[in-house]
């Protein structure tokens, strides 16, 4: 446990844990990426996965060319809330491999409204890969293809990951202690 800007903040992944599941999620879309793999970051949670990500697929001899999407779920009051685009990528994904990565896959809807619309504009393949999965959470029938790891419920902070604006910065995820 550490404190940061007076919070106590419990480490649940570790800085060396993070980079060992971001070189294993690498080498499984290595495994079965095609040469036209386009990745998707999916803002603004996942953009230091994505970072480490794109760098350990480099490693593992695969190019991808990156974008970025940004999705807002509103009516948060509303069950099965709506997903809208608020930055869409520019890229043609016709009858390309696209990785779509996030950093936590809960509800499952934002990742299951990206994948469908990946799939509508004619990808070949629409895969996810997300650094936690919170299975428990789930709201939306998907499943991510790719996982760091496994999340126990939990408000989870770093490694991209924020609440209220602070902690992204922290190179571990954890969790802030009441």
């Amino acid at each position: 446990m550490i404190e940061v800007r007076g919070k106590q903040i419990d480490t649940l992944y570790s800085e060396s844990e993070i980079a060992s599941a971001v070189e294993r999620v690498a080498a499984e879309v290595a495994a079965n990426s095609s040469n036209d793999l386009l990745v998707v970051s999916v803002l603004k949670g996942s953009f230091v996965f994505a970072a480490d990500l794109i760098r350990a697929l480099h490693r593992a001899g695969v190019a991808p060319e990156v974008e970025f999407i940004t999705l807002s779920s509103y009516g948060a009051g509303t069950i099965g809330g709506e997903v809208r685009i608020v930055r869409d990528i520019e890229s043609d994904v016709q009858g390309r491999q696209v990785l779509l990565v996030d950093d936590i896959l809960e509800s499952g809807r934002t990742l299951k409204y990206a994948r469908d619309l990946m799939l509508e504009r004619g990808a070949a393949r629409a895969e996810i890969a997300v650094l936690l999965d919170k299975r428990m959470r789930r709201k939306s029938e998907i499943e991510a293809d790719h996982v760091g790891f496994d999340c126990p419920d939990y408000f989870v902070v770093g490694y991209g990951m924020d609440v209220g604006h602070a902690f992204r910065e922290l190179p571990f995820v954890g969790r802030v202690v009441e």
